[in-house]
């Protein structure tokens, strides 16, 4: 059984999380605050994170700050808030995804089961499928889940290690926003566009020397990314 946490002042919102979860197989933990939230991560294994953003004593944007220190566990942001400027800083402080209050039980299931699917196969070193891509300098080895340049370790959140380890699968090829987010996500991109261009972003970022003019991890105006096949 798998531990979600829930983060949220609002006990009523938490509490119907809960329900839908539960229902699902779901193991729930519960906390308030950005603090008590760090606190039940030091103290259980948890396999994803609902995060409010506005919340009491440590908000979610500083309390996923804390997470992303030393923790690939994936987070799902939910915010009263629409605008895509709240959901870009959200993913720009490490989020994988986010919900906007109200929310449909049926999209939060859907993401949430997204998100750990994702997770799971990051952490997994039992696939007998599992392979070394390299191009240049640049190696995704999908056995022990790390990524190196010019052999340098280089930490990638799961959601990134995902994305780039499809890309590099597929080094050379196309590949449109919708395209990639479905590959990774396995569910419909429609209004995938900030989601991927922030972790694109951070990926190239990490991976290139000079990710204004990027080695590896190239933009195709108009039309999608791909990885460089070199």
């Amino acid at each position: 059984m798998y531990n979600i946490l829930v983060v949220d002042d609002d006990k009523e919102i938490v509490g119907a999380i809960e329900i839908y979860l539960k229902k699902e197989g779901y193991n729930i933990l519960k906390a308030y605050n950005g603090k008590q939230a760090l606190e039940t991560i030091e103290k259980n294994e948890i396999h994803l994170v609902i995060l409010d953003i506005m919340m009491p004593e440590k908000d979610g944007l500083e309390t996923l700050e804390e997470i992303r220190k030393d923790k690939r566990i994936p987070v799902i942001l939910l915010s009263a808030k629409s605008e895509d400027y709240d959901k870009i800083g959200g993913l720009n402080s490490g989020a994988d995804d986010y919900i906007t209050k109200p929310f449909n039980p049926l999209e939060l299931i859907a993401r949430v089961n997204s998100c750990l699917r994702r997770y799971l196969n990051f952490g997994s070193i039992e696939n007998k499928n599992s392979k070394i891509y390299k191009t240049g300098e640049l190696e995704v080895n999908d056995e022990t889940k790390q990524v190196t340049v010019d052999g340098k370790i280089v930490k990638l959140t799961a959601t990134e290690f995902n994305i780039l380890k499809f890309l590099i699968q597929n080094k050379g090829k196309v590949y449109s926003i919708t395209e990639i987010y479905e590959n990774v996500w396995k569910e419909e991109g429609f209004g995938a566009e900030n989601i991927i261009a922030v972790h694109i972003r951070h990926i190239r970022e990490k991976i290139e020397i000079n990710p204004k003019e990027p080695k590896y991890l190239k933009v195709i105006w108009g039309i999608g990314y791909k990885i460089e096949n070199i």
